[in-house]
């Protein structure tokens, strides 16, 4: 990060003259340049690993973790695990001597020449860290890098034995002391396998079959505003947030585009719609784990405030894909989340930094900052991403075990992904099945791109779950399946190969007729008046105020009212002074 000349450099005078009394150098008198080449000299010259044998296990632990880091830590990270190191001018320095009493781990390394304290310049922006200069890390061995997965690295009880200083000398300042005794956490045990679950949620694999139905919406209706509510009725969850995230998905995927008409699947949607089930999930899992879609903001009882700071969504993502298991079986949530925070707790906030976000819990309504609010934040982003992205896109299970705590496990999907294989790109495929009432019906297993092309051609049904997709054949359909290009003789033949049987006779004589003569019929839903003299129609048709409420004539004592009109039309007639009776359930 930096040479030592150069950390040394941006000292205190009188720090630096700690420094050199702590390793028996006299600087008194000296100049800070002449003190800063002398010390830069010196330090190197040191045998950094033995020293580490003669300090207390907290302080040879402190910059263990600091050369496992790479040489450096932010500053709130390295603060938060060893304690801080006082600011102060040269003034309260001479006054206060910090270094005979240092408060913590930190403050005594700093004053013995082994941390240093600077700005670097990262992915997130200018940043400040505590560090070792470039010469003293060098002498320092590479700790061997354990697996996420790997039990926790213990440390050993600190001690109070203070290194030995030989031949003090009498001059202005005196060495510093060790900080008091401080006992580290105990750490989390590795998660361990628990049984099967009794009460699960149910697989969830139905991502691939919702985002069809998306794009199929999208052929249909350009997702124009006044047609989106219309979209729940179709998915089998129509969770806000799990609807949120295909949608981004798909727009990253480029599966949508946006046009003139609204928003409509693109030539990459058809490729994808043609690919296997597993290499569907596969292309969801890659854009999802680089996607802009805010998890954070979506995690039930939290509430994301202020527009001046702003979260990675990929860090949590990446954090918690090497924390994963590797291997099928039923793992505890918490025990999970509790490795992560002891072995990487800033994994979303690389500054170490808890004070700077606007996270309120809904349920206290109370803002969440400080490292005491990790397991209300970072714990409940851990367990949404278990539960909802990962579950929703089919790679994890989620549960409980007997005492009703959370537990999840990878699915083979999942593990497939990671290691890289590659999706199966065959699958059994099921014909969909045309009905004599002109429904057709379409199984969970069959082709996503034979179902997006019977949405183009009939109308959507309400979703049951555990039931086919069911689309009927109906004249509104058939005149969208015209201006796509797709006439009657078209249709018939893609309906009898996608189902590997003729067309139901009344079915295919219905969409004939409609090629040769378009709408015969209409059902519709319409308010009837009738009234008891036909002069009474007739004044109403001819009043300026009611005539545009009354519609087709149902001979001399009827007439059609539409369903959004029926209402004015009795406000009004009862402001003319006539009353009318109301039978309409």
């Amino acid at each position: 990060m930096r040479s030592l000349e150069q950390a040394l450099a941006e000292h205190e005078l009188v720090v630096l003259r700690v420094i050199g009394e702590w390793w028996e150098l006299d600087l008194t008198g000296a100049q800070k340049g002449e003190c800063v080449q002398a010390l830069a000299e010196l330090l190197p010259q040191l045998d950094v690993v033995a020293e580490m044998e003669y300090m207390p296990p907290e302080e040879a632990a402190a910059l263990q973790e600091l050369v496992a880091q790479g040489g450096r830590m932010p500053v709130a990270a390295f603060r938060r695990q060893h304690g801080e190191v006082r600011e102060m001018g040269p003034g309260r320095l001479e006054r206060e001597e910090p270094w005979l009493e240092p408060v913590s781990v930190a403050e005594a390394l700093y004053y013995r020449g082994f941390l240093y304290r600077g700005f670097d310049e990262i992915a997130e922006g200018l940043l400040e860290f505590y560090y070792l200069p470039d010469e003293l890390l060098a002498q320092l061995p590479q700790p061997k890098r354990e697996k996420k997965q790997a039990a926790v690295r213990e440390v050993a009880p600190p001690s109070v034995a203070q290194p030995p200083v030989v031949g003090k000398k009498k001059t202005a300042v005196s060495p510093p002391k060790p900080p008091a005794t401080q006992t580290p956490p105990a750490a989390p045990k590795q998660p361990a396998p628990v049984a099967k679950p009794d009460t699960t949620l149910p697989e969830a694999t139905s991502a691939v079959d919702d985002l069809t139905t998306m794009l199929a919406f999208a052929q249909r209706t350009g997702f124009a505003a006044e047609t989106r509510h219309q979209l729940d009725r179709l998915l089998l969850d129509n969770d806000p947030a799990r609807r949120s995230l295909l949608l981004t998905l798909a727009r990253e995927m480029e599966l949508l585009r946006q046009v003139d008409g609204g928003v409509r699947p693109t030539r990459t949607a058809v490729s994808w719609l043609q690919s296997s089930r597993e290499q569907q999930i596969h292309a969801l899992a890659d854009a999802w784990s680089h996607s802009s879609w805010n998890d954070l903001h979506h995690v039930p009882g939290l509430i994301c405030e202020g527009e001046r700071w702003q979260n990675d969504p990929l860090l949590p993502r990446t954090t918690l894909i090497d924390y994963l298991p590797r291997e099928l079986g039923w793992f505890k949530v918490g025990e999970l989340t509790a490795v992560i925070k002891t072995n990487d707790p800033d994994f979303q906030r690389p500054d170490g930094n808890y004070d700077t976000w606007y996270v309120r819990e809904a349920e206290s309504n109370q803002f969440l900052s400080g490292f005491g609010s990790w397991d209300k934040v970072e714990g409940r982003l851990l367990a949404f991403l278990l539960r909802g992205p990962l579950r929703w896109l089919g790679l994890t299970d989620f549960g409980q075990d007997e005492v009703g705590e959370p537990i999840y496990q990878v699915t083979p999907t999942l593990l497939n992904w990671l290691n890289q294989q590659p999706a199966k790109a065959d699958e059994v495929v099921v014909p969909i099945v045309v009905e004599q009432q002109a429904v057709i019906l379409v199984p969970f297993n069959a082709n996503r791109y034979q179902r997006f092309q019977v949405s183009r051609v009939a109308d959507a049904l309400p979703v049951e779950p555990g039931t086919p997709f069911a689309y009927r054949i109906t004249p509104q359909s058939l005149v969208a399946a015209k201006e796509q290009g797709i006439d009657a003789d078209r249709l018939l033949q893609f309906l009898e190969t996608t189902s590997g049987r003729p067309v139901p006779a009344g079915v295919k004589r219905a969409i004939s007729r409609w090629g040769e003569r378009g709408v015969e019929g209409r059902l519709e839903q319409v308010v009837i008046l009738r009234v008891r003299e036909a002069a009474i129609l007739d004044i109403l048709r001819n009043n300026a105020q009611t005539q545009g409420f009354i519609g087709e004539s149902l001979g001399d004592f009827a007439a059609v009212v539409r369903q959004q009109d029926w209402q004015p039309l009795l406000e009004t007639t009862a402001r003319l002074g006539l009353l009318l009776d109301i039978t309409i359930g």
